[in-house]
């Protein structure tokens, strides 16, 4: 079951309208959940569902709802903040590099909830490429410098090479390898 409380749904009314879960195989809406656990650090809640009518198992995910944010782009226009638009950006970016779909789905959670903690309604576009960066960098430096690229509008050789050198400057002496070891 789901719950919508949208005003159509509602019809005006202030009690919510729960709705059942259709199996995506038969379209039944009888289900029975056969396990349910806590996921991505009890974020969201996994359920393992059996359609009474198929016996089709599929997984549906709850997690809870967030104030809708705004992005304030560049232009000055505000769009609603997307999640799958931040993913889908740094699967680009890390696109045929050694970096697993857990990583990023990580980063990206932890990008969107530090955006509903530091923002209320409107986070500039901004701080969300700057973020971004920050854990492409230590991540994978072939991805930080293609969102780079994009992000910062990249027009020549030099911009590139500048990004480059951002990546080689080391904060901790103790990461430098000696010479045969």
């Amino acid at each position: 079951m789901w719950c919508d409380t949208s005003p159509q749904a509602t019809s005006g009314s202030v009690h919510p309208v729960w709705q059942n879960m259709r199996c995506p195989k038969c379209g039944g809406l009888n289900d029975k959940v056969i396990d349910s656990r806590a996921s991505r650090e009890g974020a969201t809640i996994r359920r393992r569902r059996e359609c009474l009518r198929c016996e089709h198992r599929f997984t549906t995910y709850e997690a809870i709802e967030t104030q809708t944010l705004m992005v304030i782009k560049r232009d000055g226009r505000r769009e609603e903040f997307s999640r799958d638009k931040l993913l889908n950006g740094i699967r680009k970016a890390c696109q045929k590099r050694p970096v697993s779909p857990q990583a990023i789905e990580e980063i990206v959670d932890r990008i969107v909830a530090e955006l509903h903690d530091r923002y209320e309604g409107e986070v500039p576009c901004m701080a969300i490429g700057e973020r971004i960066m920050d854990e492409l960098r230590t991540l994978d430096g072939v991805a930080y410098v293609r969102f780079a690229s994009v992000y910062r509008r990249f027009e020549e050789a030099t911009d590139f090479v500048q990004a480059v050198q951002k990546l080689e400057v080391r904060h901790d002496t103790a990461t430098y390898r000696l010479p045969g070891f």
